[in-house]
């Protein structure tokens, strides 16, 4: 009967963390460049027990020998779904769209008293005034675009001139100066977490390098960029297998409370007994 109540607990806390991660999707279906996750499960301590005294008797058996008795089931990791979202076309100069799978923009964060590289396939960029003419490319929460050299992108724009970026991810100003954003291609996302506001990162205990991870798209590489000017990448997550992976989840976690609640009433009744 423990045995019942443990393996019911033990998942219990697992699918909270299943639901979780639907719950973060769903909140991000119309965030621009939202990659979803995906949670997988695996089995927890499995205890094998031999009560096969004869094994010649055992001949022709199909089933493997013994009873194996587990201990629940744990989440073993969360997959980034890297699928291309929909392409929205906007008509706005600042918006740019990566349309190969795999390729983010490089933005600095400063946290903790200290600068960091991180990555995001959200294009809606803006223009922060920082001197006179002069302005920088910025997110939507205002963190520098770096250019390929990782320095921020300063501009300078006097009124009125327009702002082209071609295919490869070059800025122009008014046809003069002219920028290489700096976009990189993640090799291997699965080391990669989400750091909020829809960026992405290395997690603080990583024992990776950064460029063991993503490769810097720079020089002969810049041809493999493809970038949409005028236009955003939406969220890829899809809502009705999302809102069917609720409800089954839903369904588990009542069968799971179930059997801690049958458990106990076993108990009660073993307790009861004179």
């Amino acid at each position: 009967m423990n045995r019942i109540m443990i393996n019911a607990t033990n998942t219990l806390g697992q699918l909270q963390k299943q639901l979780d991660v639907i719950s973060n999707n769903l909140a991000n279906a119309d965030t621009n460049g939202f990659k979803s996750r995906e949670a997988t499960f695996s089995d927890l301590l499995v205890q094998q027990f031999q009560n096969q005294l004869h094994p010649n008797s055992e001949m022709g058996r199909m089933t493997p020998e013994g009873i194996r008795l587990g201990t629940g089931a744990k989440l073993a990791q969360t997959k980034m779904n890297t699928k291309l979202g929909p392409i929205q076309t906007t008509g706005r100069s600042l918006d740019l769209a990566l349309t190969n799978e795999n390729q983010y923009f490089k933005v600095l964060v400063q946290e903790n008293g200290r600068e960091e590289i991180r990555f995001t396939r959200n294009g809606a960029f803006y223009l922060s005034p920082v001197n006179g003419n002069q302005v920088m490319l910025v997110t939507a929460e205002g963190y520098p675009v770096l250019d390929e050299q990782n320095r921020p992108v300063q501009l300078n724009r006097q009124a009125g001139q327009n702002i082209t970026v071609d295919k490869t991810g070059r800025l122009s100003v008014g046809g003069g100066q002219a920028v290489n954003l700096g976009i990189v291609s993640v090799e291997r996302p699965q080391y990669l977490e989400q750091k909020g506001n829809n960026l992405l990162g290395l997690p603080a205990d990583s024992t990776v390098a950064i460029g063991e991870v993503a490769r810097d798209l720079t020089g002969a590489l810049r041809s493999e960029i493809s970038v949409q000017q005028g236009a955003l990448e939406k969220s890829n997550v899809d809502i009705s297998k999302e809102m069917t992976d609720m409800i089954n989840v839903q369904r588990s976690y009542q069968f799971q409370s179930r059997s801690v609640t049958l458990g106990d009433q076993m108990m009660g009744l073993v307790n009861s007994l004179r």
